[in-house]
């Protein structure tokens, strides 16, 4: 690569790092693999860098590269491990009566993300680039490589596995 090539990936890497890693979050719910997959989508986007024609396509490339390393790194099978945040036996996290608007705020966040994660990865991937990213279904249907009745069916079926998590979870913690 020339080193006007590889200053003009470096400048656009710098720019869609943050923004890459969070989408590859909300895909996989887990940071450490979230820097993995976005590691992964900008070593292949440098791999194709001098192949690339249409500079305003690069972030639908990324995204496509980013999908498609999540879905990948799902079938591993030491990517199968759940974590947890919390250890069962611990004390409740906060007390009643001390909880401002930026408490609540953090809190929904990490509901969100918490049933986020109960999501099937096919379907979480379409929730998270229809409402997150706020792509088209036409967009999303090139982004994952498949047909638009697979994405609006998808994107249903994982808007209620998140409608169900969400229920089941405010129930849970005694919130609805």
């Amino acid at each position: 690569m020339r080193p006007e090539e590889e200053a003009q990936f470096a400048v656009y890497v710098t720019a869609r790092r943050d923004r890459v890693r969070r989408t590859a979050y909300l895909v996989c719910g887990d940071w450490h693999k979230a820097d993995d997959l976005t590691q992964i989508a900008f070593v292949k986007l440098y791999g194709a860098w001098e192949r690339i024609r249409d500079y305003a396509a690069l972030d639908a490339y990324v995204r496509s590269c980013l999908m498609r390393a999540a879905i990948d790194e799902s079938r591993r099978p030491w990517r199968r491990e759940q974590s947890t945040d919390e250890v069962p036996d611990g004390p409740a996290a906060g007390t009643a009566g001390d909880v401002d608007d930026l408490a609540d705020l953090v809190a929904d966040r990490d509901l969100v993300r918490t049933a986020l994660r109960r999501v099937p990865r096919g379907q979480r991937a379409m929730v998270v680039l229809r409402f997150y990213e706020g792509l088209s279904v036409s967009d999303v249907a090139r982004a994952m490589d498949c047909s638009e009745g697979n994405v609006k069916s998808q994107t249903a079926r994982g808007l209620a596995a998140l409608r169900s998590a969400l229920t089941e979870l405010t129930q849970g913690a005694g919130l609805g």
